[in-house]
């Protein structure tokens, strides 16, 4: 069942079989689909004029619509968002394809960013669609290290490093009363006092009374307590890794210049982006056109995922494609890639541990 405006839609298995059949046959051509193709492609023998029949019923419950320039037919986004819910299938993974994710997560990696940044990547070369990767929640992630390198010229760059071999670093300038002995009195203190906790624990700290301890070592500690909390945010920040943006050219509806640009911006920007995917849900969801709140995105679907690394969280991964996508394809992809980017991480934390 499917709703329209509050209308719940009820098919008969002919009619399911008919809009199955228009959604791949204009997945796969983009042509309007007319009643003598469908008769050649339906498993059962049906005349044209009980297809044209029953494709009139489905254009009236507004699960397909007819275009200006055909007699054919193309599904509406409640068509797709029908087929999607209640007929799509996902395909199986291809041999090749299950080589490729595995020879390209297969490399050696030296921090959790560059897996899922890499992932990124991967899915969208798999695709040929724009792709999202969000890395694992870090509100588990403990503070494991903290540094001060002198660079030379009164210049200092903070280190920060997490137990899951997060690694975030920020170089500032010191003022010249500020001496070496005691710049690491105070990563002594940081060490010593936050280590071990989790990044938001550490962050409470450094509100409450880490400042006052600090003052021992430095007269005026909240320039220093800027640039430790700014590296500490950054490593507790959720990370959008986004892959394939020139794909987006290949199948825009969109000729015009300033949609474009407002489909780019919408990208680039970590929060307008983290609002059109949403929350981390359970298994995978698809959004099609109008359904995402974003205007920009109003002739694209979004597939979303998420995968889960045990107590290290659940990150999410998601692809932006043209609403006329081979969902069952897209569906079968997205599934095994979350689940072997979920195993990449496993070994990678599991080394990292030992």
């Amino acid at each position: 069942m499917s709703a329209k405006k509050g209308v719940i839609v009820m098919l008969s298995e002919r009619q399911m079989m008919i809009l199955r059949a228009v959604v791949r046959d204009f997945t796969n051509s983009g042509v309007p689909v007319g009643s003598k193709a469908l008769a050649k492609q339906l498993p059962i023998h049906v005349s044209s004029a009980t297809i044209r029949n029953e494709m009139a019923a489905l254009e009236d419950q507004g699960l397909i619509r007819k275009t200006h320039s055909s007699s054919g037919r193309i599904p509406s986004v409640e068509g797709y968002r029908y087929y999607v819910d209640h007929l799509v299938k996902p395909d199986p993974l291809r041999p090749n394809d299950l080589n490729m994710i595995q020879s390209s997560l297969g490399g050696d990696f030296h921090k959790i960013d560059e897996i899922i940044s890499q992932s990124a990547t991967i899915l969208s070369n798999l695709t040929s669609y724009t792709a999202f990767t969000l890395k694992p929640e870090l509100k588990d992630s403990r503070l494991s290290g903290f540094r001060l390198v002198p660079l030379g010229h009164r210049q200092v760059m903070a280190i920060l490093v997490t137990d899951s071999g997060d690694v975030e670093n920020q170089t500032f300038d010191v003022t010249e009363a500020v001496t070496g002995e005691q710049l690491e009195a105070v990563v002594r203190l940081i060490n010593d006092q936050l280590v071990g906790l989790t990044l938001p624990e550490v962050l409470q700290k450094l509100r409450a009374d880490i400042p006052a301890k600090i003052t021992h070592y430095l007269q005026s500690p909240q320039g220093f307590l800027d640039i430790f909390g700014d590296v500490l945010t950054r490593a507790a920040q959720e990370r959008f890794y986004v892959g394939g943006r020139l794909n987006l050219l290949n199948f825009s509806q969109d000729s015009d210049v300033d949609s474009l640009k407002a489909l780019y911006s919408l990208i680039d920007k970590t929060d307008d982006i983290a609002n059109v995917l949403g929350q981390p849900r359970d298994n995978i969801s698809v959004q099609i056109g109008n359904e995402m709140t974003n205007d920009a995105l109003r002739n694209y679907s979004l597939i979303t995922a998420t995968y889960d690394v045990n107590q290290h969280g659940r990150g999410m991964i998601a692809i932006l494609g043209p609403t006329r996508m081979p969902y069952s394809r897209m569906l079968g992809l997205v599934g095994a890639f979350r689940e072997e980017l979920a195993k990449k991480l496993l070994d990678y934390y599991r080394y990292y541990d030992e």
